[in-house]
């Protein structure tokens, strides 16, 4: 018995002791400051620009005045702090003898002191080597959780917001991932394309429509639905391998509500605020209206985009900051080619500009191409590298194509008419004169905002040739969405609804059209078109260097040439419905005394040019001799 007594009293006393132990600890936790986060993660030496501007998040952290970095190579330039105390913003300068290695950051508050390892690395990446984007690239553009689901695992993420997936709503997560699409890029290869361009892969934790990545709760990490950052960096390397390219989505309009900088703010004025929730009027023409009301344009870039995306305040030095840094970490972690830029027009047009040139000059040969969705050549114009001069002058080097999206479209849908159907692709290319380098614009047939191209057309193969023709032989880079070459169908109402799966990305679909065996024999023709036209174009100089010649439309059919030295090509759209035949004398000044040409599109002979027959909605490829 008494070695049962001591037994229990000490094992007691042991447990007192423990508890005892642990409530210490509570209560020190409690008192205790540490460093929750720096973004950026890590930077590196040798940097064209020196200086590295860190967000340091820890609770009550301006207490912490005293900062030291060691070892040496490191120069603290300014110590700045907003409303928040749980927010330090760092100037550093990253100077020429800095070694790659760790660095200790020590803050220091009297007898108080956290210590936070932070990596500088050596640059592996040659900024001049960077590989951008040119006139023999064909993109193809994913919405990665509707593409392919490789990795069943990180279906459901179970401490996310949305911890659920379920195929049959638009609106919900589907399991697509990375690993999917590492999986099909030799299918995209095949394909012709060689740019990947992916819908925003950043972290999304929200409660709901969390799939389309336009709500980033976190700037420095791969959505973990989606993959890991290595994931993402190991895609990029097996693009690069493949001699593809990599094109990354960036939002700086706004943010998703659950991302830390919104929900824990370092100051009121990072996001712009109403006394009531407000949505943006869309209108980006009241950005360079001369005409514009004050109101018109602060609703434009200040109000929301929607109810679960804060607007960020570019004005704000610390967020013009902290999003330039972003952008340059995801190039120098990655190597990817080029940046999508979301909503153009809508962040402060200042920052944009400032933006653009930081990462040129970094980055000299990378490129950018943004989004402005409005109506009018001119209005689209504004916001690209144009002609104009003065305070509105645009300098995004590439501009999405809303406008010949437009127009082509038109073309293949509407009657004819003076200014209608193939006319509206005259007048829109007649306008060129507005851009410093139009054949830098990215051209499109549809996306994942619009209504699928094969549903625009009523699924009329010819039509969809001579959209594909247009698309592969007018100037500008080329875009295709996901399944446009497999005759996808949907209609943009909601615009969710254009989002479908690919059929085999998933292990238990039925159909894969991956394959040719799981493809019908009009999704094949289809496929096989893009395939071909898409190696004729990559190879062929008049269309990817040469110059573009138009002709005024006539009853319906559009004509012109691309030029390059002695390599002469000429695209005739039929766009009626009505079989076309017509003499040529008035192409004579391109054609002179030519009168065979190679029919690209079937590979036959044309031995009379001297008059053309067309079926009805027919478009030929001639490469004349």
């Amino acid at each position: 018995m008494c070695n049962i007594f001591a037994y229990n009293f000490v094992k007691r006393t042991s447990l007192f002791f423990l508890f005892y132990l642990c409530f210490l600890y509570s209560l020190q936790g409690q008192n205790s400051n540490q460093t929750n986060r720096i973004d950026p993660p890590n930077w590196w030496t040798n940097m064209q620009n020196p200086f590295l501007h860190l967000l340091v998040n820890g609770k009550d952290i301006t207490e912490f005045k005293d900062i030291k970095i060691k070892p040496d190579g490191i120069d603290i330039i300014a110590i700045e702090k907003e409303s928040s105390k749980d927010y330090l913003f760092l100037k550093l300068k990253i100077n020429g003898n800095a070694q790659s290695g760790q660095y200790t950051f020590t803050f220091k508050n009297g007898s108080k002191e956290i210590n936070y390892n932070y990596e500088i690395q050596k640059r592996n990446i040659n900024p001049n080597k960077i590989d951008g984007l040119n006139n023999t690239d064909l993109i193809y553009l994913i919405m990665p959780d509707r593409f392919a689901n490789g990795n069943i695992n990180n279906d459901i993420i179970p401490n996310f917001n949305e911890a659920k997936i379920n195929r049959d709503s638009v609106l919900c997560r589907h399991g697509g991932d990375i690993a999917g699409i590492a999986n099909q890029l030799n299918y995209i290869a095949d394909l012709g394309a060689t740019t990947l361009w992916l819908n925003p892969v950043q972290e999304n934790n929200q409660p709901k429509e969390s799939y389309h990545g336009y709500a980033i709760t976190d700037h420095y990490k791969i959505d973990s639905r989606l993959g890991t950052n290595e994931d993402y960096k190991n895609l990029v390397q097996s693009c690069h391998q493949k001699e593809m390219k990599v094109v990354m989505d960036m939002v700086f309009n706004h943010t998703g509500n659950e991302h830390y900088l919104y929900k824990n703010k370092p100051d009121t004025n990072w996001f712009h605020q109403f006394d009531k929730f407000t949505r943006t009027n869309y209108r980006a023409t009241a950005v360079m209206d001369p005409y514009a009301s004050e109101y018109d344009k602060n609703l434009m870039q200040n109000g929301w985009f929607d109810k679960h995306m804060p607007d960020l305040n570019q004005q704000n030095k610390h967020v013009a900051d902290y999003l330039i840094q972003n952008s340059i970490w995801w190039i120098e972690t990655t190597g990817i080619n080029g940046f999508r830029v979301d909503t153009w027009a809508y962040p402060n047009q200042d920052f944009m500009k400032k933006w653009t040139k930081d990462i040129l000059n970094e980055y000299p040969n990378f490129t950018i191409f943004g989004e402005v969705w409005e109506h009018g050549p001119a209005i689209q114009a504004q916001f690209a590298n144009n002609i104009y001069e003065g305070k509105n002058k645009g300098v995004m080097p590439g501009i999405i194509d809303f406008e010949l999206y437009y127009a082509i479209n038109d073309a293949l849908s509407k009657d004819f008419g003076w200014t209608e159907g193939a006319a509206k692709i005259y007048y829109t290319l007649a306008q060129d004169f507005l851009y410093e380098d139009p054949s830098k614009n990215i051209i499109f047939l549809d996306n994942h905002d619009l209504s699928r191209f094969t549903s625009m057309i009523d699924g009329n193969i010819e039509k969809f040739k001579s959209g594909i023709v247009f698309l592969m032989t007018t100037r500008g880079i080329p875009s295709i969405f996901y399944g446009t070459e497999i005759l996808m169908k949907a209609w943009s109402n909601p615009d969710a609804k254009v989002r479908i799966d690919f059929p085999g990305g998933w292990p238990n679909d039925n159909i894969n059209k991956f394959n040719d065996s799981g493809r019908t024999t009009n999704e094949n023709e289809a496929y096989n078109f893009i395939k071909k036209l898409a190696s004729y174009r990559k190879n062929c100089k008049a269309i990817t260097e040469g110059k573009l010649i138009q002709f005024v439309p006539e009853n319906g059919i559009y004509v012109y040439f691309r030029l390059y030295e002695n390599q002469k090509v000429m695209v005739i759209m039929n766009t009626t419905n009505k079989i076309a035949e017509f003499e040529t004398n008035r192409f004579k000044e391109i054609l002179k005394d030519a009168n065979t040409a190679l029919n690209i599109l079937d590979g036959q002979k044309v031995t009379n040019l001297g008059k053309i027959k067309l079926m009805p909605n027919q478009t030929l490829v001639l490469e004349i001799n």
